[in-house]
């Protein structure tokens, strides 16, 4: 009876102890599982890749962009990838022109995937979708990666992807490589116009809600400050910006509008007599002036984040700014006073 109830122990701890190492292994997996939403591109283990990073500035340790690129660099590699090129998010989202430019000089370099990097407070992201040869960049925010609380485990889940798999990308760099788009390769026909469109009185004014299907900038979705939110807070976010944005109206802006909150194509909002579209784009204010092809301004501020406002005429792609500059930290002044600079 004592040998037997012994044993009966014995399998008991060993039982365990298997179930303690198969919920560790579980464990070690669960980062990658939960945030492999989408399907790896066919296309990531033969084909370059470009590398787009945005990294909150008061994450720790504290880095630049350029330092968390070669920071994620070999973890990359190992996982199978030709990261031929890296990119800053935010440089790359400033206007739907600076992303037609990059999404035409990928063409031409022949990329066939994108990887976002995000790095914030609690956490840094890896994820990978095919390029979609236009100037939306990605197809959907719904792609495959890979998370960890900082840089270095997200790296190292990332690269477990490779693991048994064997690439064709064997040419690869050593260490990152920074890029810039050449003017040669600027060949967007969106041009930005210092001047107030005509004829707003006649046709409604469309007003995308940010963070809406509405908006063009898929890639906005992976920025430091975007990536992670809630339904709910970007409801509520939403309710609160609308909100906003009528008091303004309201007091500054007479003639009709039409609230996106659903893509519509062009042909659709003619229809509906919207030929206007009021657009919202936030970044560097230097890099803004020189996006817009405007020339910098002499001041210790040039390189804070402003919002900066200007109006799309649909039916010509010309992108009116206004006649003065107007760009400010807080949107609501910027709002403000664009639209008070288009009864000048």
């Amino acid at each position: 009876m004592y040998i037997r109830k012994i044993n009966s122990q014995n399998e008991s701890t060993v039982s365990l102890m298997k179930f303690k190492r198969l919920i560790l292994l579980l464990i070690s997996f669960l980062p990658i599982v939960l945030f492999a939403q989408g399907t790896l591109p066919e296309t990531f283990f033969d084909g370059k890749s470009v590398v787009l990073v945005s990294i909150d500035p008061s994450a720790r340790p504290i880095m630049s962009w350029k330092q968390l690129a070669d920071s994620v660099h070999q973890s990359l590699v190992k996982a199978g990838a030709d990261p031929v090129a890296y990119f800053e998010l935010e440089q790359m989202t400033l206007s739907e022109v600076t992303q037609a430019d990059f999404a035409k000089a990928f063409q031409t370099r022949l990329i066939k995937n994108i990887i976002l990097v995000t790095q914030q407070k609690t956490q840094t992201s890896i994820h990978v979708g095919a390029f979609s040869n236009d100037g939306t960049i990605i197809p959907s925010t719904n792609l495959f990666g890979a998370v960890g609380a900082d840089y270095k485990l997200a790296g190292a889940n990332f690269a477990a992807i490779g693991d048994g798999l064997k690439s064709k990308n064997l040419l690869v760099l050593d260490i990152p490589e920074f890029l810039s788009i050449s003017p040669e390769e600027a060949v967007s026909t969106l041009k930005f116009i210092p001047k107030n469109p005509l004829n707003l009185d006649v046709f409604k004014l469309g007003i995308p809600i940010e963070g809406s299907s509405a908006q063009t900038g898929l890639l906005s979705y992976f920025k430091y400050d975007n990536y992670g939110k809630t339904p709910v807070s970007i409801l509520a976010e939403q309710a609160a910006q609308k909100s906003g944005i009528e008091e303004i109206l309201t007091q500054e802006y007479a003639f009709p509008v039409e609230w996106l909150t659903q893509a519509k194509s062009n042909q659709e909002m003619i229809r509906d007599r919207v030929q206007f579209l009021l657009v919202k784009v936030e970044g560097r204010e230097s890099d803004l002036r020189e996006s817009m092809g405007l020339q910098s301004i002499a001041s210790d501020n040039d390189s804070r984040t402003v919002v900066k406002y200007y109006i799309k005429l649909i039916v010509r792609d010309e992108l009116y700014i206004g006649p003065e500059w107007d760009a400010d930290p807080d949107w609501r002044v910027a709002l403000r006073d664009f639209l008070a600079n288009l009864k000048k």
